[in-house]
């Protein structure tokens, strides 16, 4: 059997199995709580499929974890930890097929803000309106977005930023190429 060296990092589905059994639920007992199949969270636990951002929040909400807890790096070297994110160490969340993948910039959640790398997928789009108790800038390094902020929709182009205080806003993205933006978010959220 396939022991993990402790600097080797979990994937996504071995931390949520072993929080899932921490806390005493079968898989029967947290699909039931999430409204979804076993088979679903079966594939999810043996990473053979990506839950949504969505799917995650209501995971992190039954084991009564943060998100942030699920964004965790690969472990940095013993001078770079706290300071340094390399590239390969952030866990991309998320899925492709909803259309947002997003990754952790920040070392931890420490701060009193917190930094997001966000890959809006050609063709998706939030339908709700998402309404959160924070502040938020963000800068399009590519790609176009639209943002509906309090009902006027904004189209954002590569080196435009825009800022959310509590409104209500939604994205999409109805273009061929993927949007990719930085977010600096006060409190974090995740």
């Amino acid at each position: 059997m396939h022991h993990s060296l402790p600097d080797e990092p979990q994937t996504l589905g071995a931390d949520l199995r072993a929080l899932r059994k921490a806390r005493g639920l079968t898989l029967a007992d947290l699909a039931e709580r999430l409204g979804r199949s076993v088979g679903w969270l079966s594939q999810v636990e043996r990473d053979k499929s990506d839950p949504s951002i969505s799917d995650l929040r209501a995971i992190a909400k039954v084991l009564e974890v943060s998100i942030s807890m699920l964004f965790r790096h690969a472990p940095a070297t013993a001078t770079e930890a706290g300071y340094i994110v390399r590239a390969a160490a952030r866990r991309p969340m998320g899925s492709k097929t909803e259309g947002l993948v997003e990754e952790l910039l920040s070392p931890d959640l420490t701060d009193d803000f917190e930094m997001v790398h966000s890959t809006f997928e050609p063709g998706s789009r939030v339908s709700e309106m998402v309404t959160r108790p924070t502040q938020e800038v963000a800068y399009l390094l590519s790609g176009t977005l639209q943002i509906e902020i309090n009902d006027t929709v904004h189209t954002i182009y590569p080196g435009d930023s825009f800022r959310i205080r509590g409104e209500a806003f939604r994205w999409s993205n109805p273009y061929a190429e993927p949007a990719v933006a930085i977010w600096v978010i006060a409190p974090p959220v995740y």
